[in-house]
């Protein structure tokens, strides 16, 4: 009740659920094609590239969320390229794309002059900080994710399940996985400014997990994926504004204690069956 008064009062807290809820819907919709199609590594490594474009947008004088949809999209597609084309290096490519990210964003943040940079915040998320500027790039980013999936969802969940059979059927994957990296490139961005770089991949999986364990649709699995992504975002917020307790940290560290209890109990029920 106190978190919910303080919201009705500050704005910056306003700006936090907003925030948050976005960020889940993002999360929940591209996050299922991420735990069905297992490429959870590839979105780590887009996810860690990412603060090479921060640190540069940073220190050229442009937004730090531009920069990072701009270096999240050429990850996407450097990746997509090296794991349709080069499957015997993947896992080498994917783990040095990911630490070259990192240390190319740390070094243009250390080059700023005369400004010193807060890495944990690029690294560890602090959603009371979003800007108005970064809500609307936020829900635009949502809007143009939502239609991406309406427009290509049978496509998607083709080339998710079955590559060869799509490819028989005339679908263009190659064309088509490049676009679902993008999507989860920018469903990155998103989820950065909730959680950080760090996290971000538990957020984007989590949520999706959990949901495969009650229902076998992609569709009813992307709705119950954003549902409980903004539960869990909601009330990590309410805890960590309780507890003066870093946000993104009890965001995720609940959402795995929902996960790691909702597998036990499922693994229990699948036990007691006869």
């Amino acid at each position: 009740m106190e978190f919910l008064t303080a919201v009705f009062q500050h704005g910056f807290l306003q700006k936090a659920v907003a925030a948050s809820l976005l960020a889940s819907a993002a999360c929940g919709m591209v996050g299922t094609y991420v735990v069905v199609k297992r490429i959870g590594f590839l979105a780590g490594g887009i996810a860690h590239a990412v603060l090479g474009g921060m640190g540069a947008a940073l220190y050229f004088g442009f937004s730090s969320m531009l920069g990072a949809l701009l270096a999240a999209i050429v990850a996407a597609i450097v990746l997509g390229l090296v794991k349709l084309h080069a499957k015997e290096q993947e896992d080498i490519l994917i783990g040095a794309l990911w630490a070259v990210g990192m240390a190319v964003g740390i070094l243009f943040i250390a080059q700023i002059p005369g400004y010193q940079v807060d890495l944990m915040t690029y690294l560890f998320g602090n959603v009371l900080l979003v800007s108005n500027q970064q809500l609307l790039m936020m829900l635009l980013l949502n809007l143009i994710l939502v239609a991406v999936i309406i427009l290509f969802y049978k496509q998607f969940t083709a080339i998710t399940f079955d590559e060869e059979f799509a490819r028989l059927r005339g679908l263009p994957v190659t064309a088509l996985y490049l676009l679902l990296l993008c999507m989860i490139a920018v469903s990155v961005v998103l989820i950065i400014q909730v959680v950080g770089l760090i996290l971000v991949i538990a957020l984007l999986t989590l949520p999706a997990a959990i949901s495969q364990q009650y229902v076998h649709s992609m569709k009813k699995m992307m709705v119950l994926a954003v549902f409980l992504g903004m539960l869990f975002c909601v009330i990590g917020l309410a805890l960590s504004y309780s507890t003066d307790a870093p946000s993104g940290a009890t965001i995720i560290l609940l959402t795995a204690a929902f996960y790691l209890a909702s597998t036990v109990l499922r693994r229990l029920r699948l036990r007691a069956l006869p």
